[in-house]
């Protein structure tokens, strides 16, 4: 969202709680902030609020809007405050908490309705075209995001300039729900949620664990190439591990309950980095060996809260495609930028061309919630700037996002929905290898400290399945197609010979699965398309005697006919070469 479009948001959610106060009295008003398409309002109101509740609340908000009512701003003291909203008890929650931190507290009044805000809005609604405004969906939605706080309703909305720029956001939201990898998930098999499981907890079904497979193997390949060795951790370890690492003040509300057993107290993982910390400091090292790059596909658990569980962006049980490497610190950043170019790698090769990287620093205002001393920070701080001017790639600045023990590059790809993704984080360490004692021996036989460097060029699994899905809308590329081809017999006369080619494809690696040949060509390849297989191999009675396939690709492409045995081997050529264009 361009910071243009913030004032003009902010203005239409406080028209929205205006008009919903109006049309129902006694409302109750919790927050209202813009987001990156628009912006919300969470409301408590009896009976609840529906679908067909939108179109009056968007009329009043016209209404308004056509009006020219300006905004005004004024600060008060806390009491006045309370005064003002004494019926409103989100509102006091709010003020008693500005007034803890001795912050200002302000209202906008438009016409005659008063919200506690901080702004920015517009000097006027005439400011705010109606033909602009669009209210999208009621939702629910815990008050603050916490499951034991009471359940509001989120009324979401669109403001946009113009009606013209309104209707090319509708559109894009209409592309975006076409991808929704929800739908596309269920409807192409890919994985399930089940209450006996759990909330958040997804269970890959076999198309889905297809990609997983497919993105992993080509993973374990690359980073063999790039000097990884592969590793393995268990799923649960002591809490000393956590309280020497530093993670257990800063990660106790996203941890499953502990356990305990044998006079110890366990945890499920949420990380896999103390336990590769472990893993180096399990053998002594010499400064012969680094950079030592350790990789595993690692699965951690997080008690994500259930407000915020959404598909497989936002779940609770999750596999990293993760990576640490010690290093000397003269080789720093030569380490980091090798890690900000195999994200390069990774991400062009799926034709992720949109993306940026964001440098989380600390905040230092509030050194407080991180560890280690100013020195160290200074010393990361300087090695990750390097590393990234390096890279060449663009980069934007976040204070006060770095991790707990160091700053942090977050990797943001954009889809072709225009759907940001924080795809993974990536730091580099000065504060872990001192917590956990790890050290080399130098040329000089004395000891040093190695740099830690944290990376996940992949991030976790679900969610970078989820982007892949979106981003190719479900229509994958060859080698990641759950499968790859369909063959199809024109008659069950030619069943046998499309079972023949299915076991050669197979024989090569390849995921193919032959039709019974009972329904027409015709319903087949309709079916086929739907479920987005790259390829059919069609068989009729011609091509049996010829040896030959009759080759269609996704969305009605004619390959021409070919020899099964040339077929089988291009297909094979195109599924190991991972091409992204061009089927075979």
């Amino acid at each position: 969202m361009t910071d243009d479009l913030v004032p003009l948001r902010h203005s239409a959610a406080h028209l929205m709680a205006h008009a919903i106060s109006d049309l129902r009295p006694g409302a109750k008003l919790g927050i209202g902030p813009t987001t990156d398409d628009g912006f919300h309002y969470d409301v408590d109101v009896d009976p609840p609020l529906t679908e067909h509740d939108l179109s009056p609340v968007e009329a009043r908000m016209r209404e308004l809007a056509a009006a020219g009512l300006r905004f005004t701003r004024r600060e008060m003291a806390p009491a006045e405050a309370r005064r003002l909203f004494a019926d409103q008890p989100y509102k006091l929650e709010l003020i008693a908490e500005l007034e803890a931190a001795g912050e200002p507290i302000s209202t906008y009044t438009v016409g005659e309705f008063e919200d506690l805000c901080r702004g920015p809005h517009l000097p006027s609604t005439a400011a705010i075209d109606p033909d602009g405004l669009r209210l999208l969906h009621v939702s629910g939605a815990y008050w603050r995001g916490d499951e034991s706080r009471p359940m509001l309703q989120r009324v979401s909305g669109t403001a946009w300039p113009d009606a013209a720029a309104l209707a090319a956001h509708l559109e894009r939201l209409h592309e975006a729900a076409a991808r929704d990898h929800r739908r596309l998930g269920e409807q192409l098999d890919l994985f399930a949620f089940d209450p006996a499981v759990g909330r958040g907890l997804p269970l890959w079904l076999p198309n889905g664990t297809a990609i997983r497979d497919a993105l992993e193997d080509w993973a374990k390949e690359t980073e063999r190439r790039w000097g990884y060795q592969r590793v393995a951790t268990p799923h649960l370890t002591r809490a000393e591990l956590y309280e020497t690492s530093g993670h257990l003040p800063y990660f106790s509300d996203d941890l499953y309950p502990p356990m305990a057993a044998d006079g110890d107290t366990y945890y499920v993982r949420p990380m896999n980095c103390p336990h590769h910390a472990v893993l180096y400091r399990a053998r002594p090292h010499s400064y012969r060996e680094l950079p030592l790059r350790y990789a595993e596909y690692g699965t951690v658990y997080r008690y994500e809260r259930s407000g915020e569980l959404h598909g497989l962006l936002r779940v609770r049980g999750l596999t990293q495609n993760d990576g640490h490497i010690f290093c000397r610190p003269g080789q720093a950043v030569e380490e980091f930028t090798a890690v900000m170019r195999l994200h390069a790698y990774y991400y062009e090769h799926l034709g992720l061309d949109d993306y940026h990287m964001v440098l989380a620093l600390r905040d230092p205002a509030n050194i407080a919630k991180y560890h280690g001393d100013d020195a160290m920070w200074r010393e990361a701080e300087r090695i990750t700037r390097l590393a990234i001017e390096e890279s060449q790639i663009p980069y934007v600045e976040e204070i006060g996002a770095a991790a707990h023990y160091g700053p942090k590059v977050d990797f943001v790809i954009r889809s072709t929905t225009g759907r940001p993704y924080g795809a993974s984080t990536n730091q580099l360490d000065l504060y872990t290898p001192a917590r956990f004692d790890l050290t080399y021996t130098n040329e000089a036989g004395r000891p040093e400290r190695p740099v830690m460097i944290h990376r996940a060029p992949l991030g976790a699994h679900e969610r970078f399945v989820a982007l892949l899905v979106e981003h190719y809308a479900g229509a994958f590329p060859i080698w990641l197609a759950p499968e790859q081809v369909a063959v199809i017999p024109v008659a069950e006369a030619q069943s046998a010979t499309a079972a023949a080619l299915v076991a050669d494809l197979t024989r090569r690696g390849l995921r193919a699965a032959a039709r019974d040949g009972r329904r027409s060509v015709g319903a087949e390849v309709r079916a086929t398309e739907a479920a987005k297989v790259p390829l059919m191999a069609v068989i009729g009675p011609r091509e049996e005697a010829s040896g030959g396939v009759a080759v269609r690709g996704r969305g009605g492409v004619d390959h021409g006919s070919m020899g099964r045995d040339e077929f089988a081997a291009r297909v094979e050529a195109a599924s190991r070469e991972r091409r992204r264009d061009g089927l075979i």
